[in-house]
């Protein structure tokens, strides 16, 4: 009987699906060793505290602890930013109100009709059914969900405060996408006048003035063709002869701005010219620096670590120039200083802004602090916005009206001396 014992274990073994074995999520680091040399690596762990033990244990010094982000899923398609905010806000609403997030998830990918959203919410609620956090299922659709998004929902998760911190992002998601909209609206009509008067003025040059050619060609015989006629119809030839050339040429500089903007040193240079931009440059500047305040106040209140805030704010001002300033304010923090000095010693955000955040760290109120800044500069910057457009509008058509009067005095001062000749 004691021999048949090991057999009868293994037989009635349980399968192994009835001990899981659960997985620690993996961190990526960033730290420096003794000698101050930089050191980059990959670590399992519970969380980022424990993270930041096992690194400390190394004798190293982290810089900056992040988790690895999960392989993305999905079509790759974006969903409009009012369907989000709903979307949060509901689910904010189902959990505070004991619904279940299984049943939550599934509720809300019942009622909602666009593909892209259905989509995405049958692969999440099937992650967290698999057991997944919530944050990491999100994480798998970059395109729907952004970085900010997901820290919070992780940050709600880990503090006990899930309801509250979506709320959180579907104020958030509503604020941006109202800030975006009012500055689209306020640049198209500008943009409409520009792109109507230009298409009038070369209209004009290719198909009305070359009807005046052979009117004029006495005139231009005798010498006495007015010099701004002779260059208004000297123009319109050379459009009607080489508009092909002047095509390719307006593409290919196109092509060559896309392509330059696209890279790094081309964006960084197009966001340095943004700040130097004479008369507009203010609100590029405020518009950037609210963004970044309530990035980074709507994170800190909902508990994201500083540095991961620093990092996804960083990238939220829509300035590769501000971005640098603020990563090297996160260095700064990392080894025990201040953010209000880096930020004021770049020479890009506002002194008034850099002594409010000073004034905040002292007192520990910087999450309500950069709420409030960033509430105050978008105000001032609608005011500032709404000036200049008005400005630009007829500005714009005072132009557009003295290429026109140019155009038809070229035209009619040949006719007025013929005129006069009979």
């Amino acid at each position: 009987m004691i021999l048949l014992a090991p057999r009868l274990l293994l037989a009635f073994r349980p399968p192994p699906s009835a001990f899981p074995i659960i997985s620690m999520p993996d961190f990526l680091y960033t730290a420096r060793d003794m000698s101050g040399r930089q050191v980059s690596g990959k670590l399992a762990a519970a969380s980022v505290q424990d993270a930041l033990t096992l690194i400390g244990r190394q004798s190293l010094f982290p810089v900056a602890v992040e988790a690895e982000r999960p392989a993305t899923t999905g079509n790759g398609k974006r969903v409009k930013a009012a369907l989000l905010t709903a979307f949060f806000g509901q689910l904010a609403d189902l959990l505070r109100s004991g619904v279940p997030l299984m049943r939550a998830l599934e509720v809300l990918r019942k009622q909602n009709s666009q593909p892209t959203l259905v989509d995405v919410l049958d692969r999440v609620r099937g992650d967290v059914e698999e057991g997944k956090p919530l944050h990491e299922a999100f994480a798998r659709h970059p395109r729907v969900f952004g970085e900010m998004a997901v820290s919070m929902v992780r940050a709600g998760a880990e503090g006990g405060f899930l309801e509250e911190a979506l709320e959180r992002v579907a104020e958030f998601t509503e604020k941006q996408e109202e800030l975006r909209s009012r500055t689209q609206g306020a640049v198209v009509y500008p943009l409409i006048l520009a792109v109507f008067g230009t298409l009038v003025v070369i209209g004009l040059l290719i198909f009305i003035v070359p009807k005046f050619e052979t009117m004029f060609a006495r005139l231009r015989q005798r010498g006495e063709l007015p010099a701004a006629t002779d260059w208004l119809l000297g123009l319109s030839a050379a459009m009607q002869t080489w508009w092909p050339l002047m095509l390719g040429v307006v593409v290919a500089a196109g092509f060559w701005l896309k392509t330059w903007l696209a890279s790094d040193k081309g964006r960084l240079q197009f966001d340095s010219l943004k700040l130097r931009l004479p008369g507009i440059s203010t609100i590029f500047l405020s518009l950037s620096v609210a963004r970044f305040c309530r990035v980074l106040g709507t994170m800190l209140h909902n508990g994201v670590p500083i540095l991961r805030s620093l990092d996804i704010s960083a990238s939220a001002t829509g300035n590769r120039v501000l971005a640098q300033a603020v990563m090297r304010a996160s260095e700064n923090i990392s080894a025990g200083q201040s953010l209000a000095k880096p930020l004021g010693a770049s020479g890009h955000f506002p002194p008034a802004v850099v002594e409010m955040i000073a004034v905040a760290e002292e007192s520990a109120t910087l999450d309500r602090v950069l709420i409030r800044i960033a509430d105050t500069l978008e105000r001032r910057t609608w005011r500032q916005l709404d000036l200049v457009v008005k400005l630009i509008e007829p500005l714009m058509l005072l132009f557009l009206a003295v290429v026109i009067l140019l155009l038809a005095i070229a035209l009619l001062l040949p006719v007025i001396k013929m005129s006069s000749a009979i």
